[in-house]
């Protein structure tokens, strides 16, 4: 075989693979043993691939104010559960539960999210059973 055809195949196969290495499994990111919960207002959505994420401001009981970045599965999984892109809008207030992240604290796997007119969205983080997971 010459080395063109080794080059090649080669790059075809990181090619192929680069995407499976990027991806990350749940704990590498997430703690299950760390569960959080808080109510905030949306300042953005991003239904991207791979994973949707949702960044709502959270106001503590001195005043200030903390950005957290909570990530769900990908949009088809969210959008699979029966939720449109019009549910989730900046300046909603909702409030979730999930698993804090390990490097990052104001950073979650989101678990469950409650929207202010009651609806509940649960399971699309992709974290495992985890104690207090449900």
């Amino acid at each position: 075989m010459s080395t063109k055809w080794r080059m090649a195949i080669a790059a075809v196969v990181l090619w192929w693979a680069a995407p499976a290495a990027a991806h990350h499994s749940f704990e590498v990111e997430y703690d299950p043993r760390k569960p959080v919960e808080a109510v905030g207002v949306i300042s953005k959505v991003e239904w991207t691939n791979p994973h949707m994420r949702i960044y709502i401001d959270v106001t503590d009981e001195k005043g200030v104010v903390t950005t957290w970045n909570l990530e769900l599965g990908s949009p088809n999984s969210v959008l699979r559960r029966g939720w449109k892109r019009s549910d989730l809008k900046a300046g909603d207030t909702i409030s979730f539960k999930g698993f804090g992240g390990r490097r990052i604290l104001t950073r979650a796997a989101v678990d469950a999210i409650r929207l202010a007119d009651g609806r509940a969205f649960t399971g699309a983080s992709g974290a495992p059973d985890a104690p207090g997971a449900r």
